[in-house]
């Protein structure tokens, strides 16, 4: 073979070697924009699901160690600081949406550069807000936690919970502002893997930390932590080691404000949601709290079951966002509708299945977390009108992710606060007062969902007409 030959063989091999580790990566990738729809969903959000549930694992592990081997005060207080400390993340953790519309926006119509530049402005972003939250948390845990009356049996606790909790924030909004890159091409694998090494991790170091070295509270807010260390490094190095237009170089991190404008568009007023409802949250917190600790328990209890429905729910909200945010990019308007129709067969049909089995097994879930029946009691009236109704919860969710998709997230916010926040305010110290049970107080929830999905439902009609040219405006 003539040297000329054997070169030509060599860039061929070359060349076959890039093109196999290429498509090996794209192999993590979904195609938005052509074929099937509903199999593309499923394939997206089922990873975004189990994604969702293991992060609520560290949570649930926290809440069963503690509840099994500390005792029902140290779990009132892990449980009591769940509404607090999304009040003071959610903010930031909205912003991550506006990353994950503006990114697959970008990817799908093929600009790389400004794919690239919002990539690294996000990364960036990110770090410093998670060193802003790591700094609020330990100055204003306890006046936070005063101000929702927690009991002085569990404050203690709950303080030393939170601001241990509160130093990992740059890594866990590290992990989370880089998931939603990867999400935004359709990747919701690698994040799932990621979550898997670091669940099983902080699920151990629960065990050892608090089983051996008797550390309580504290115990399970250092194995959180070093759990979400451990996940932020993953997504990282995973970025970095990509290639294409979401490749991760740390030189060339900054912010650009053209993009953090475009993604605040987004991403704040869906923060700024999140935190208010949460803040309603906060005020069922202290109405949960008059009851006494034990009623804390069993909420806490309640709640994170409630909180692995929500995970369910929303994994589609975000695959319909991510999906119509790269369609909305290239102008496929009538696939947007289809995405939509799909996805609300999919929310409706999972949170119905997923409550009807939290409302019938209730009970032998919550044993899960105490062996104290009291506690189990309260954790069953919580969950009494909050389960086979959370399919109203699903659509109240949904209907805001093709909005923004689109670029439209200002408007559904305030009907999402008007809505929520609103008639929950309204129940609580309209109507609570006068039967105080926490049935009754927890029936505010399928009140103020239907209220929203009817505002949201009107929202998206007129945003409908406003971004669809004429032609397409029709629904099919």
């Amino acid at each position: 073979m003539s040297a000329q030959s054997a070169k030509i063989v060599t860039s061929w091999v070359s060349f076959q070697k890039i093109k196999v580790r290429i498509m090996k990566k794209r192999n993590y990738e979904i195609d938005m924009c052509s074929g099937t729809i509903m199999d593309k969903l499923i394939t997206f959000s089922l990873p975004l699901m189990l994604s969702g549930v293991l992060q609520l694992m560290f949570n649930a592990v926290d809440i069963v160690i503690v509840g099994r081997f500390t005792g029902s005060e140290a779990l009132a207080a892990v449980g009591s600081t769940s509404a607090l400390i999304n009040v003071f993340t959610n903010l930031f953790m909205g912003v991550s949406l506006g990353s994950n519309v503006l990114a697959a926006r970008f990817y799908a119509s093929g600009r790389t550069k400004e794919m690239s530049e919002t990539v690294h402005t996000s990364i960036l972003f990110a770090l410093i807000s998670g060193i802003v939250m790591a700094v609020i948390g330990l100055i204003f845990s306890r006046a936070a936690l005063e101000l929702m009356g927690t009991p002085a049996d569990v404050i203690d606790h709950s303080t030393l919970y939170m601001r241990i909790y509160f130093l990992g924030m740059p890594f866990f909004m590290l992990y989370n502002y880089g998931a939603s890159i990867l999400r935004a091409v359709g990747d919701t694998r690698r994040p799932l893997i990621f979550l898997i090494i670091s669940g099983l991790l902080n699920a151990g170091l629960n065990m050892f930390l608090v089983i051996v070295f008797h550390l309580g509270v504290a115990g399970v807010a250092i194995a959180t932590v070093i759990s979400q260390m451990v996940s932020c490094v993953l997504v990282l190095r995973c970025l970095c080691r990509s290639e294409g237009s979401y490749q991760l170089r740390l030189s060339d991190l900054t912010l650009k404000w053209q993009y953090l404008r475009q993604i605040f568009q987004v991403g704040i007023p869906a923060g700024i949601q999140s935190t208010v409802i949460n803040f309603s949250n906060v005020l069922l917190q202290s109405s949960v709290n008059s009851f006494g600790s034990t009623a804390m328990a069993g909420y806490t209890a309640a709640n994170n079951i409630l909180s692995f429905l929500y995970v369910t729910v929303n994994s589609i909200t975000q695959a319909c966002m991510s999906f119509t945010s790269q369609n909305y990019g290239v102008g496929n308007y009538r696939r947007m509708d289809k995405i939509l129709a799909d996805c609300v067969v999919l929310s409706v049909g999972a949170s119905t299945v997923l409550g009807c089995v939290a409302y019938f097994f209730g009970p032998e879930i919550l044993t899960v977390y105490t062996s104290d029946p009291e506690v189990v009691k309260c954790g069953t009236e919580v969950l009494a009108f909050t389960t086979t109704t959370y399919f109203l919860c699903g659509l109240m969710d949904l209907f805001p992710g093709p909005m923004r998709g689109m670029g439209y997230s200002a408007v559904p916010m305030l009907l999402s606060i008007i809505g929520t926040v609103g008639t929950r305010i309204v129940w609580i110290f309209g109507f609570f007062p006068h039967n105080r049970s926490l049935s009754f107080l927890f029936l505010s929830y399928p009140a103020s969902w239907i209220f929203s999905i009817i505002l949201q439902i009107i929202c998206l009609y007129f945003v409908r007409r406003r971004v669809y040219p004429a032609s397409e405006r029709k629904l099919r």
